[in-house]
C-alpha cells in the first residue's frame, strides 16, 4: 500500500494537475486537514527536481492563504466550526492557556507553530479566536512557512538522487518517521497547551 501511494504522489509530480494538488493539500493543511503537505510535496519535488523552487512557493502562497481561512474559521466562526475543530482534535479544554500565552506571544507562537511539524491549523483558528492583529499574524506566517518549504526544497534539490534512492529503499521507514512527526505535533499540542 505504501508503494502504491508513493507511486501515486511520483506520477501525481507529472500530472499537469499537480500544482493544483499540493496547493489544495497545503491550502487545507493550513486551516482544516490533519495532513501536512510534505506528504505529497517531498516525492512531487523528488519527481520534478527541476520545479523544486515553484512546488515550495506554491505550497507557501497556498498555506499562508488556507492561513487565512483558519484565522477567519478562529474570528468569526470560533463557536460554530472552530471551537467543534478544537475539540475535535482534543485542544478546547487547554485553550485558556493558550489564548493568555497569544496574548503575550502572538507572533512568536506562529513562527513556532509554522516551522515545526506542530499542527499549523491549531496556530491558524486560534490565532483568529484570540485576535491577533492580522500584520502580525500575517509576518508570523511568511516568516515560518516560506523558510521550510523553501528549505525542504533546498535539501532535495542538493541531495536528490540520493534522497530518491534513499525514500525508495527505505519507504516504511520514511513513512513510520513521517507519521511519528506528526502524531508528535498532535501529541505537543495537547500537552503544551
Amino acid at each position: 500500500m505504501l508503494k502504491a501511494l508513493y507511486d501515486w504522489a511520483m506520477n501525481m509530480a507529472r500530472h499537469r494537475h499537480a500544482y493544483w494538488a499540493v496547493g489544495t493539500v497545503s491550502f487545507l493543511d493550513s486551516s482544516i486537514l490533519p495532513i501536512p503537505p510534505d506528504i505529497i510535496m517531498v516525492p512531487m519535488m523528488v519527481a520534478r527536481r527541476e520545479r523544486i523552487w515553484r512546488i515550495a512557493a506554491v505550497c507557501t502562497v497556498a498555506s499562508i492563504a488556507g492561513a487565512y481561512l483558519g484565522y477567519a474559521i478562529g474570528y468569526f466562526l470560533f463557536e460554530m466550526i472552530g471551537q467543534p475543530l478544537l475539540d475535535f482534535y482534543g485542544y478546547m479544554d487547554h485553550f485558556a492557556a493558550f489564548q493568555a500565552a497569544y496574548n503575550k506571544w502572538g507572533v512568536w507562537i506562529v513562527i513556532g507553530g509554522g516551522l515545526t511539524p506542530f499542527p499549523f491549523k491549531i496556530v491558524t483558528i486560534a490565532s483568529g479566536a484570540t485576535q491577533l492583529d492580522l500584520l502580525s499574524f500575517t509576518i508570523g506566517c511568511l516568516v515560518s512557512r516560506a523558510p521550510r518549504f523553501f528549505l525542504e526544497g533546498a535539501l532535495l534539490w542538493y541531495c536528490g538522487p540520493w534522497v530518491k534512492e534513499f525514500i525508495e529503499k527505505r519507504l516504511a521507514l520514511v513513512t513510520t518517521m513521517t507519521f511519528l512527526l506528526i502524531a508528535g505535533g498532535f501529541v505537543a499540542a495537547k500537552y503544551l497547551f
